[in-house]
C-alpha cells in the first residue's frame, strides 16, 4: 500500500500538497483496473444445438394397390349328398380330396332292414295276386249264375266289388314291392357327377336320418377366389376391376379374377364382407382349398405417400421439412410447401402430389419444434 502521508522526521521534509493528490489519483485508477479485471466478461451466443430427427426418403409411386387380401380357392357349384332313407353307415369309400367319377359309390348303409322290407313286399304281392285271382273267378261264377236266375243282382254286385277291391290291393302290393326294391338301391350313395370330395360329414357306425349330409361334392371345372374384405373398404373396391390372384405358396403363379358376388351383409364377428371372384383360365396349380392373395393395381398420377406426422399445417400453409445433404459434416432442415393429392382422411398416411422430388429426405416426427435452417443429424450418424 502507498501511504497517503507520513510524519515528518528529521532529515525528511513533509510532502507537498500537489504530490498527495497525484498519489490518490494513481491509487484510484489502479483499483478501478483491478475491479474491472475481476468481473467476468459477457459470453457471445454459441451456435444452435444439433437436433436428431427421424426421416424417410420420398419415393414416388404411379400405381395404387387395393389390397392385398388373403383368401382361398373354392368351387362355384357344390352339393351336399345324403341318403334318402335312414340307417346305420357301414361303409364310407371316399375322403376329403378324393376325385370321384359319376356313379361311383361314396358310402353305404346296412341293408338288412331294407331286405326285410323287400321280402315282406314280395309276400304281400303274392297274397294280393292270389286274392285278386280268387275274386275274379268268384265274380265270373256269380255272373253265370245270374244269367240262369240262380242268384240275385245284389250278390252279383257284391262279387264285382270284391273283385275290384282285390285288383286294387294287387296294384298297391305291386307299388310297395317297387318301393322296397328302390329302398334297397337307396342303401348305397353314388356320385351324381364328376367332382372332388371337399367335406366329410359322417363316419362308419353312425346312424343317420333321411337327407342328412354324408359328403360334400364339388365341381372342379368352375373355380372361384373367395376373400373377406373389411366393410370399410368395400365401398372403395372397383366392381369392374380385374384383380390379380396369386398363390401364397408360389407368388409367381397368377391368374385374373373378376368380382361375381358381394355379400349383402357383413359378418357380425369380423365385420367383413365375403367377395366371390370368378377365375379366368386358372392353371392346375389353383387347386380347391389353395390359399391365395388377391390385389388390384390401378395407375394413378405420380404421388408420394408419407406418414401423416410429416405434414406441417399452419396459417393455411401445408409444408414439410426437407433434410439437406451432408455438407461439411453438417445437415440442416428447410421448410417447403407441398400440395396434397387427396385430403387427409385421418389415416396414418398422406398423399403428396407436388412439391417433392424423388430421393429427398423428409422429416416425419417433431415437425412443430423445428426452425428453418436448423442443424440436424440422423439417428445413425455420430454426434
Amino acid at each position: 500500500m502507498v501511504p497517503l502521508s507520513r510524519p515528518a522526521s528529521a532529515g525528511h521534509p513533509p510532502p507537498q500538497r500537489g504530490e498527495g493528490s497525484a498519489l490518490r489519483l494513481a491509487l484510484a485508477a489502479t483499483l478501478t483496473l483491478t475491479l474491472a479485471a475481476c468481473q467476468p466478461s459477457q459470453e457471445e451466443p454459441g451456435p444452435p444445438p444439433v437436433r436428431p430427427v427421424l426421416s424417410t426418403l420420398a419415393e414416388p409411386t404411379e400405381n395404387v394397390i387395393f389390397g392385398p387380401f388373403a383368401g382361398t380357392v373354392e368351387p362355384r357349384y357344390q352339393s351336399q349328398l345324403g341318403f334318402q332313407i335312414g340307417g346305420r353307415v357301414v361303409a364310407r369309400d371316399v375322403t376329403v380330396g378324393d376325385v370321384v367319377k359319376k356313379g361311383q359309390r361314396l358310402a353305404a348303409l346296412d341293408p338288412i332292414v331294407s331286405r326285410f322290407d323287400l321280402t315282406r313286399a314280395e309276400a304281400e304281392l303274392a297274397d294280393a295276386k292270389a286274392q285278386a285271382e280268387n275274386a275274379a273267378a268268384t265274380e265270373a261264377r256269380t255272373r253265370r249264375l245270374m244269367e240262369g236266375g240262380n242268384v240275385t243282382q245284389a250278390q252279383l254286385d257284391a262279387a264285382v266289388a270284391r273283385r275290384d277291391t282285390a285288383q286294387a290291393r294287387l296294384a298297391q302290393a305291386g307299388a310297395s314291392l317297387q318301393k322296397a326294391r328302390d329302398q334297397i338301391g337307396y342303401t348305397e350313395l353314388h356320385a351324381d357327377f364328376d367332382g372332388v370330395v371337399t367335406q366329410r360329414l359322417a363316419e362308419i357306425g353312425q346312424v343317420v336320418s333321411p337327407g342328412q349330409g354324408i359328403v360334400t361334392l364339388a365341381r372342379p371345372e368352375t373355380r372361384e377366389a373367395v376373400v373377406d374384405i373389411p366393410e370399410t373398404l368395400v365401398g372403395a373396391m372397383p366392381k369392374d376391376g380385374v384383380f390379380t390372384v396369386s398363390l401364397q405358396s408360389a407368388p409367381e403363379i397368377t391368374a385374373r379374377g373378376r368380382v361375381r358376388e358381394v355379400a349383402p351383409f357383413a359378418d357380425t364377428g369380423t365385420r367383413t364382407r365375403r367377395i366371390r371372384m370368378t377365375l379366368e383360365n386358372p392353371g392346375p396349380a389353383f387347386r380347391l382349398g389353395a390359399t391365395i392373395t388377391v390385389s388390384l393395381v390401378r395407375p394413378t398420377p405420380r404421388r408420394f405417400f408419407l406418414p401423416a406426422t410429416a405434414l406441417l399445417s399452419t396459417d393455411g400453409r401445408r409444408s414439410v421439412w426437407i433434410v439437406s445433404d451432408e455438407t461439411g459434416g453438417k445437415r440442416q432442415v428447410t421448410r417447403r410447401d407441398v400440395t396434397l393429392a387427396a385430403e387427409p382422411d385421418g389415416g396414418p398416411r398422406i398423399a403428396v402430389g407436388g412439391g417433392l422430388q424423388p430421393g429427398e429426405r423428409v422429416v416425419v416426427a417433431g415437425v412443430h419444434s423445428l426452425s428453418d435452417g436448423q442443424p440436424v443429424r440422423l439417428p445413425d450418424e455420430p454426434h
